[in-house]
């Protein structure tokens, strides 16, 4: 290998590995001219990717709803992730999973696609800094509503994700954090990337799945933690108002994990601080992503 690239991390692209500055696929890939293609965002921790099956299970889902056969079993790409970062010698990274229709032409025609392109990224994420996990961020509801499950079901996990970067751009512009998106009906839905939970009186609170929004795996580990603490847990129909008169709340997903949220449409969330049951549900989590796993070696 050129010595100008030592220490420069590899791209798995259809079973073969490229460093990151030569990794490419065809400007003709419907991935990149129309958003055609799933992806999954994962997480190892000390050397063990933690939810990889849940992942999967959810990637190959969200593949069969569009259409799109995955060229390789779940079996095949969990070792591909694998070997992707032991390849990187990662043992703490973020892995983005993509799986694009393929190489097409510039027609809509996903049938033109013969062969689908399968990508591994694995890298480190910071997406706050830690002061935000210790302090707690600031979010406002946009304008920009979620996707409505009868246009494009959110559940879906796919590569369109111009109406959450829109969301986001939102919250950028107004100087915060975070954006809450609603459904259309105005409830609440989900943050431009994370799910959304509140604490009122001692329980737990997060919109359910038939509400357009997708089925987070770190939200399923929380609904788990909950049981497990004896904390009281419900999906339910949330408002704005909902979220102005909580005593906590908090977001979470696999990037940012459990990010508490002190301050929504300029509303403090209880003492305006992260609060206990965040708080306890941020230790428990590190617990067990330090102790579960799919081991890398």
């Amino acid at each position: 290998m050129d010595d100008s690239r030592e220490g420069e991390l590899f791209v798995y692209i259809n079973g073969e590995f490229a460093p990151k500055s030569q990794a490419k696929i065809s400007v003709f890939d419907h991935g990149l001219l129309y958003g055609d293609g799933v992806f999954e965002g994962i997480r190892a921790y000390g050397g063990k990717v933690f939810k990889l099956d849940e992942h999967l299970d959810r990637l190959y889902e969200s593949a069969h709803c569009i259409w799109l056969n995955i060229p390789i079993s779940k079996d095949e790409m969990r070792q591909a992730i694998l070997e992707t970062l032991r390849k990187n010698n990662l043992k703490d990274a973020y892995i983005r999973v993509v799986v694009t229709r393929g190489v097409g032409d510039l027609g809509l025609e996903p049938w033109k696609c013969s062969n689908p392109t399968v990508i591994i990224i694995t890298d480190r994420i910071e997406l706050f800094p830690q002061e935000m996990y210790e302090k707690g961020i600031t979010a406002i509801t946009v304008s920009t509503r979620r996707n409505s499950h009868q246009v494009l079901n959110p559940a879906i996990k796919s590569l369109n994700y111009l109406n959450n970067i829109l969301a986001k751009m939102e919250a950028k512009l107004a100087g915060k954090q975070e954006a809450i998106m609603l459904t259309i009906d105005g409830y609440v839905a989900e943050g431009s990337g994370e799910n959304i939970f509140i604490v009122k009186k001692q329980c737990l609170y997060t919109p359910p799945v038939h509400m357009g929004i997708l089925r987070g795996i770190t939200r399923g580990v929380i609904l788990e933690l909950a049981k497990r603490l004896g904390i009281q847990a419900y999906e339910a129909v949330l408002t704005s108002i909902d979220l102005y008169v909580a005593d906590e709340c908090f977001m979470t997903g696999t990037g940012v994990e459990i990010v508490p949220v002190v301050e929504i449409d300029g509303h403090k969330i209880g003492d305006g601080k992260p609060g206990p049951i965040t708080k306890m549900l941020m230790e428990e989590f590190r617990k067990l992503t330090a102790q579960d796993g799919t081991p890398i070696y």
